[in-house]
């Protein structure tokens, strides 16, 4: 009898371990694991065993994260968009430079990004901001929105660091337009966006302007501003259909791609791999988004919908501006590929993205009061 009861205990306990994950979404993020290790050990395979500490790490938080009802997340909104705040202004006022830019806060103990956290925290204040306004949200409401949004992002701008800015305001946009912002105000938005391009570009720092006139002529300097996407598209035309195999690709191994183990890793991806591995790529990530988006499709609330469809195209934005700027139809931000990139932070926040997911997926079917 007792041994019948041992066992009970131990499947109960199995079951509420496995609960909160969901297999699809895990299938597809391990298959893109696999890819990753691939391609690190390729681009960079001093940086294998570090990369994999960052995914044991990623993996925890995510299974912790995936616990959490998604109750608790929307009360916890606030109080995260607060000190990711705080810590922005730290940044600005306190934190350490590295090459050229202001982005890290050193703790004594550790130095974090405070702008990642943002990615997060971003849209769960909107995704509890419309849920409070489920009924009849109101122009006013989109226009506070609008208001709370462009604060994180230009502290990040401010750093600089255009790309983190990008994904915070990708983030926030998307849960004001799940929640349902009319397209006369969508059309206005892009027509006003537009109109202050001007005022943008004067904005922007030197290299920025750069990045972008370099998008539309590489060739003026090639050795210089140019280098960079000179290298990726060699690499990824050369991979042709079947690649050149793992660690043949001439133009990573040579070392001629910039950062091949970041930002350009998918150049070295390419060369490898060639036609077919991309495919191969974007089947997954496109897995990833449809999954994510039947998550939010099937949430219980409001705000587990806007926050899921939000935490989904994230991940749309990551792989979109990453490949596009690594293949030359976008300007050089400083956008990862997302869970093939080298990187802790960053795969830290994306698996969390990924926890919340299972949180809202987990607890679809529950009545929220």
């Amino acid at each position: 009898m007792n041994r019948g009861i041992g066992l009970a205990t131990l499947r109960d306990l199995l079951q509420r371990l496995v609960a909160p994950i969901d297999g699809p979404l895990m299938v597809i993020a391990g298959l893109l694991l696999l890819l990753a290790v691939g391609v690190m050990g390729s681009a960079s395979p001093e940086r294998l065993n570090a990369q994999l500490l960052n995914v044991a790490v990623a993996i925890v938080l995510m299974r912790v994260l995936a616990q959490v009802p998604p109750q608790r997340l929307m009360h916890l909104a606030v109080p995260v968009y607060l000190l990711g705040m705080l810590l922005l202004v730290a940044v600005a006022l306190f934190g350490d430079v590295s090459k050229g830019a202001r982005r890290w806060l050193n703790l004594g103990f550790m130095r974090v990004q405070p702008s990642e956290l943002m990615k997060i925290a971003m849209p769960l204040l909107l995704a509890w901001f419309f849920q409070k306004r489920e009924a009849m949200p109101r122009l006013r409401d989109y226009a506070f929105a609008a208001v709370m949004l462009p604060l994180p992002v230009a502290l990040i701008a401010r750093q600089p660091d255009l790309g983190t800015a990008i994904l915070v305001l990708a983030a926030g946009f998307y849960v004001i337009f799940f929640a349902g912002l009319p397209w006369k105000i969508l059309i206005g938005m892009a027509v006003a966006g537009i109109a202050a391009a001007p005022l943008a570009w004067n904005l922007l720092h030197d290299y920025q302007r750069n990045r972008i006139l370099t998008l539309f002529d590489p060739e003026k300097d090639p050795l210089g501003k140019g280098f960079h996407i000179i290298q990726s598209t060699i690499a990824i035309g050369s991979g042709g259909i079947f690649g050149k195999g793992w660690r043949a690709g001439t133009q990573a191994q040579l070392e001629f791609i910039p950062e091949r183990h970041t930002d350009f890793i998918f150049a070295v991806f390419s060369e490898e791999f060639g036609l077919l591995g991309n495919l191969l790529l974007l089947l997954l990530y496109a897995a990833l988004i449809v999954r994510g988006l039947m998550i939010a499709a099937n949430a219980a609330t409001l705000f587990s919908r806007l926050l899921a469809g939000a935490v989904t195209m994230i991940f749309f934005t990551y792989a979109f501006v990453n490949m596009g700027m690594v293949s030359g139809i976008l300007p050089v931000v400083g956008v990862p590929l997302p869970l093939i990139s080298y990187g802790g932070t960053a795969l830290v926040t994306l698996f969390l993205g990924i926890g919340i997911l299972m949180s809202i997926h987990g607890n679809r079917m529950l009545v929220q009061k």
